[in-house]
């Protein structure tokens, strides 16, 4: 596993997460803007003190090629409405049904279920907008990047997994079928967050297949887990309600192959993750040290 010495990764999460927060800020309309129930309703959700891992990503890449913090944050933040809409959407009734979400009561519970759909419209909507405010680079232009934002969240990859993931409950799903959903559902988003910390930098071709690479395997790995924790933790570690993938009859990773197996797994997609860094010979610090996090998390 690589050396990480002379990095403190919380540090690092802490600086990069006030930057990112402060920046979602600034983008977002205020909640005393009209209509206001709308406004307050995607700040509840977008400012719910999630893991900010997406943005994490992105900014993680951004440095590995050398660029910067602030060229990237307008992608980083893109990244994070997306995200933060799938899991409004998510949660909803017609859905997983959950009632908690980052330790806290899901966006239908509190705003009802019509203003939770319109919450996630507005967060998806909102996240073009940011990303179109992002530089373009001479590698990469604003079409580039607008491609690659609605290519990760449409019909052939995040939706395409939540999709597959509806279709397979109740249903006895194949261990190629449960990768299909979680290369869409989860590794998608993450792929793009890292490609977009690269397209930041105007990285080289070289540099973008490594990123592609990395946030494939960590992507895949993070669900792993996901499904590992669902299973081993609380309701109250977890910020979300434990249990419910057994409740609602999915598929897992432990349900198909079995816990032990399930971590071995996860450990050998994260340890792909990291060969794909190689390229970067050892400028990839803070996404190393992201993979390890990823793998060895408790929620």
């Amino acid at each position: 596993m690589p050396a990480l010495t002379a990095f403190s990764l919380p540090s690092w999460i802490e600086s990069r997460t006030r930057a990112v927060d402060r920046a979602l800020d600034h983008f977002l309309p205020k909640k005393t803007v009209k209509p206001v129930t709308i406004h307050k309703a995607m700040r509840y959700s977008l400012f719910a003190g999630g893991k900010r891992m997406r943005p994490a990503l992105v900014l993680a890449a951004a440095e590995a090629c050398g660029g910067s913090t602030q060229a990237a944050m307008p992608l980083a933040c893109a990244v994070e409405c997306l995200h933060t809409y799938s899991l409004i959407h998510d949660d909803l009734p017609s859905m997983d049904n959950d009632d908690f979400r980052r330790g806290r009561p899901t966006s239908h519970k509190v705003f009802g279920e019509g203003m939770a759909v319109l919450a996630g419209d507005a967060l998806l909507t909102q996240s073009f907008e940011i990303a179109a405010q992002a530089m373009g680079w001479p590698r990469y232009s604003h079409q580039d990047l607008i491609f690659e934002l609605a290519r990760a969240g449409g019909s052939l990859q995040l939706i395409a997994g939540q999709v597959a993931d509806l279709e397979g409950e109740g249903h006895r799903v194949s261990l190629n079928q449960l990768r299909y959903i979680h290369e869409r559902k989860t590794s998608a988003l993450l792929c793009c967050s890292v490609r977009f910390g690269g397209m930041s930098a105007n990285c080289s071709a070289t540099q973008l297949k490594a990123l592609t690479d990395f946030g494939y395997h960590v992507g895949l790995a993070f669900q792993v887990i996901d499904d590992i924790l669902d299973v081993t933790q609380s309701s109250e570690t977890l910020g979300k309600t434990a249990g419910k993938d057994v409740a609602s009859q999915k598929a897992t990773y432990p349900s198909i192959v079995g816990l032990e197996q399930s971590k071995r797994i996860a450990a050998a997609l994260t340890a792909k993750a990291y060969a794909a860094l190689k390229p970067f010979r050892g400028r990839a610090v803070a996404l190393e040290a992201l993979a390890k996090y990823l793998l060895e998390r408790d929620r």
